[in-house]
């Protein structure tokens, strides 16, 4: 990897990153209220998207990147044009914080979950779908099958529970970890979703059986999140103070990556593969160039 060019994104922490899909443009939420987007040929500022009244935790493209979806501790889910960097349309479930959106890879759902453990579904019209009282604890990771048929909600507490879209009837529940489970992703194909917990074990699950084909020691403790690349070969993992890089096939470490800062943020790669982004409690973030 190359050396991290390092730049300042945000006063207060960088708490979520994406790439949009041709890789030239980053965009950033931060503690601050904001959403940046930046340049990948210089990373200089584009453009900030204001609006939220307070923190932006989670950030969601639409696969053809027209569509950008925030989820505030503000308790709104915001949905912005992005080529017009104009924004379309506010939604809400509950004055709850939003912890975490996603947007199925179909285009069909925008998915939010919140504090006190609640999943809610709409259309990437804004039209209402299904609410899910997916837990009594709060949520911090949802993620949409490929074919957007299935929802998977995880957060405080061991367990990971499977609902069917649109309907939200409850299908499954997934044990095997411990305190907290903080990200989930869908392989592209629909056959494994990755599954990781605080307690620093990664979980690869056959979603045609539900069995847990491998649990993977990767820490002791304190794994705060997981992003997958987009072939998906290589995992990036945030602890404190430092992001690791994983082969998936032979789940070997290949790289750890020193912060500076104790918590970090938003972890990216870009679709291209050509950067690793990841965003610190310093508002500053570092990209790396992949070889």
């Amino acid at each position: 990897m190359k050396k991290a060019t390092t730049f300042s994104g945000h006063e207060g922490q960088v708490l979520d990153l994406v790439f949009t899909p041709e890789s030239r443009t980053l965009v950033s939420a931060g503690m601050d209220n904001h959403v940046k987007l930046w340049s990948t040929s210089n990373w200089e500022a584009l453009s900030t998207l204001q609006g939220h009244e307070k923190s932006v935790n989670s950030l969601a493209l639409s696969p053809d990147g027209e569509t950008l979806v925030t989820g505030s501790s503000d308790a709104t889910v915001k949905l912005w044009n992005l080529p017009e960097r104009e924004l379309m349309r506010t939604l809400q479930d509950r004055k709850q914080v939003v912890s975490t959106v996603t947007l199925s890879a179909n285009g069909r759902w925008v998915v939010a979950g919140s504090y006190g453990g609640r999943a809610a579904v709409w259309t990437i019209d804004g039209e209402d779908v299904v609410v899910i009282k997916a837990s009594n604890k709060n949520l911090s990771s949802v993620a949409v099958s490929p074919n957007g048929a299935l929802l998977a909600t995880a957060g405080l507490g061991d367990a990971i529970n499977l609902w069917e879209l649109p309907s939200g009837s409850h299908l499954e529940k997934l044990s095997g970890h411990q305190t907290a489970v903080s990200s989930l992703h869908f392989t592209a194909d629909g056959g494994h979703l990755f599954s990781l917990g605080y307690e620093g074990t990664v979980r690869l699950w056959r979603t045609e059986s539900w069995e847990a084909r491998r649990a993977i020691p990767v820490a002791q403790e304190g794994v705060r999140r997981l992003v997958l690349s987009p072939d998906e070969r290589k995992a990036a993992l945030s602890l404190e103070g430092r992001v690791q890089i994983w082969q998936t096939g032979s789940w070997e470490r290949s790289v750890e990556l020193e912060i500076g800062t104790k918590a970090v943020g938003g972890l990216a790669f870009s679709p291209d593969g050509a950067w690793f982004a990841a965003g610190g409690a310093d508002g500053r973030i570092r990209v790396w160039g992949l070889s």
